[in-house]
């Protein structure tokens, strides 16, 4: 015999009452440059999907690429100090 067993948990986890806890949205804020990043290293290879990419459009995407890493290397070096006793880096 199968049982029945309601879904309430999983409709109410994603009511519209729920809202992000202030430490969820200063994680996003921290994380928005990285974010930012990526949304324009998508950009330029959005771009490039219907076409044969240009010297400029390559020039646009390594450009995003390091922006990227960058932004990585700067968000990893700031959480790895803060995860450190003291502040201390």
């Amino acid at each position: 015999m199968s049982h029945i067993v309601t879904v309430q948990d999983a409709v109410t986890a994603f009511a519209d009452w729920i809202e992000p806890t202030s430490a969820e949205l200063d994680a996003i804020e921290e994380e928005m440059p990285l974010i930012l990043a990526d949304v324009d290293l998508l950009d330029a290879q959005i771009t490039t999907l219907d076409r044969t990419p240009s010297e400029l459009d390559a020039r646009r995407i390594r450009r995003a690429r390091r922006r990227v890493l960058a932004e990585r290397a700067a968000l990893a070096n700031r959480t790895a100090a803060a995860s450190l006793p003291g502040g201390a880096a």
